[in-house]
């Protein structure tokens, strides 16, 4: 199903999605930064940067003049901010943010196809802070809202750029929201898996609003890349093309997204994929997949090619498709955990496991209630066969066929998916309740249990 559903979207947006930032999108131009007279700060120099007077900012700091330490104070309204080259250290990053005092707005609304499609990119950076200097307000990042929006790229982080922390920022509007990852590029040994990694991605206390595409888009979705054609490739070696040439993207290693809200997305809400380390906590996603596609529903996606991940605290109600998807690899003893979620009301099925290599997700404590379809469905397909681990989880109010909820539709296993459960008596047993009212649930209230619940102890706790 993944890689149908990648395979899907990339067939109508490969021009775009996986193109377009080596290409014309970030624009022709040549630096445009005035290094002003800095101000001397406790880590380094502050330099206050404006736009040119067609509203842009292209920053190349090959010849080094940005150091570590240093702040970089965005002042005025852009249309586009390209940085490239761009390092500071582990001890000492380099800031981007809004100039104190003021409000920093980026991006085109008026964009509607050609040059400068990226509102906001970092290409070959290293070691960032990026966001307000005290609150989301402070920076704004307001894309597209034309009908070619599919195509612009609200925030990118591309060519190796890594060890970034992005926070307190407002993103509206465009296409993909934050879109982080490195296409393998021919001669270019460094961009083929495993040669290099990308380093430590934090996003957090960002809001992500009103985009055509993904609100976030972490990480490489293409299984393989056809260097010979340029293009991604989804399938089994064995239909490789003979004579051309594949490698696999490079993956990122140690990404955490926490404490962001996402609503009202044309597609998925937070994306991620090709991450070893990956947790995702704390975020609210609420209204994704506007564009009613199959292929593009999920709210949270753990996607291809992720191990070690864990995916806890969060809350994703009231959208279409389904709440939380899971295509992650068991590879080298990996291990996966999704844990006291709160999950509700939506068009789709709850939680739904597509792993591969044999991935085991230990499935703790979360609630799952009023889903248009099963609360858990675990898809042995792709080689997810081992027992899933499901403990005190709440399955609440599946969807009843012929006014009927049965025991399947708490937990659906297909083509060998299999799980273990504690026993009915057990503390950490699971509850299946067919009605919310039965379940004696506050759904004001992020469905706490009330007095004498039939949760017990299962299910979210706040």
């Amino acid at each position: 199903m993944m890689l149908l559903a990648f395979a899907f979207f990339l067939a109508l947006a490969s021009c775009t999605k996986e193109k377009a930032l080596l290409q014309p999108s970030h624009g022709s131009g040549s630096d445009t930064a005035k290094v002003t007279t800095p101000v001397t700060t406790t880590t380094g120099k502050e330099y206050v940067l404006t736009p040119d007077a067609d509203g842009r900012l292209v920053l190349d700091n090959s010849k080094g003049t940005y150091k570590a330490g240093d702040i970089l104070s965005l002042k005025g309204k852009f249309t586009a901010v390209i940085i490239s080259n761009l390092s500071g250290t582990a001890a000492k990053p380099i800031t981007v943010r809004n100039a104190p005092g003021t409000a920093t707005v980026i991006g085109d609304p008026s964009w509607n196809g050609g040059a400068w499609s990226t509102a906001f990119g970092f290409i070959n950076c290293h070691y960032l802070k990026i966001g307000g200097a005290k609150s989301k307000s402070d920076l704004v990042i307001n894309g597209s809202t034309q009908a070619g929006r599919q195509a612009y790229f609200n925030l990118t982080l591309s060519s190796h750029t890594d060890n970034i922390e992005i926070a307190f920022l407002t993103i509206k509007n465009g296409g993909t929201g934050i879109w982080a990852k490195t296409d393998p590029v021919k001669n270019d040994q460094s961009t083929y898996y495993p040669n290099s990694t990308m380093e430590n991605l934090q996003i957090h206390d960002v809001e992500i609003s009103g985009t055509n595409n993904e609100a976030m888009y972490i990480g490489h979705t293409a299984l393989y890349w056809n260097l010979t054609a340029n293009v991604p490739y989804y399938g089994d070696p064995s239909g490789f093309t003979a004579g051309q040439t594949y490698v696999q993207p490079i993956k990122w290693h140690n990404v955490k997204i926490y404490n962001n809200t996402v609503l009202s997305g044309g597609a998925d809400g937070i994306q991620t994929s090709a991450i070893d380390l990956l947790e995702v906590s704390g975020n609210t996603v609420t209204n994704w997949g506007g564009q009613h596609n199959p292929a593009h529903n999920g709210g949270i996606l753990i996607g291809g090619r992720t191990t070690n991940t864990n995916v806890h605290d969060n809350y994703v109600h009231d959208g279409w498709g389904e709440l939380i998807q899971f295509y992650g690899s068991g590879e080298n003893g990996a291990t996966h955990i999704i844990k006291n979620n709160l999950l509700a009301n939506n068009q789709g099925d709850g939680v739904s496991m597509r792993g591969t290599d044999n991935a085991v997700v230990q499935i703790l404590n979360n609630t799952i209630a009023n889903p248009g379809g099963v609360c858990l469905r675990i898809n042995g397909y792709q080689g997810m066969t081992k027992p899933q681990i499901v403990q005190a989880n709440a399955f609440i109010q599946p969807k009843p066929i012929n006014g009927t909820v049965s025991f399947n539709a708490y937990v659906y296993t297909e083509n060998g998916g299999t799980y273990t459960e504690p026993a009915a008596t057990a503390s950490d047993a699971n509850t299946r309740i067919a009605t919310l009212a039965a379940a004696g649930v506050n759904t004001s209230n992020y469905y706490q249990p009330a007095a004498n619940s039939a949760l017990g102890t299962s299910g979210y706790r706040k």
